[in-house]
């Protein structure tokens, strides 16, 4: 009893396609086709971009002359 017959799933193939029809499906088919092709070529994309050797980034670095110390560094005001 715990198993699905053939004739369990032909009928829920004819419920579905009573209750959606045949053109509902056919375009839900085509809108997932077109997700899958539309992430193949996102991963594809993906392999381009890390091929790509970015340039080596490199930081300046300017040393400022020491600026005067300031004057009221640890002083106490009264």
């Amino acid at each position: 009893m715990g198993s699905l017959s053939i004739w369990h799933w032909i009928l829920v193939i004819a419920v579905v396609l009573l209750l959606f029809g045949r053109g509902k499906i056919s375009d839900l088919m085509g809108d997932v086709a077109q997700g899958i092709k539309a992430f193949k070529k996102g991963m594809q994309d993906d392999d381009k971009v890390a091929d790509k050797p970015e340039p080596a980034k490199s930081i300046e670095h300017n040393t400022a002359p020491p600026t005067a110390a300031r004057s009221d560094v640890g002083s106490k005001a009264v």
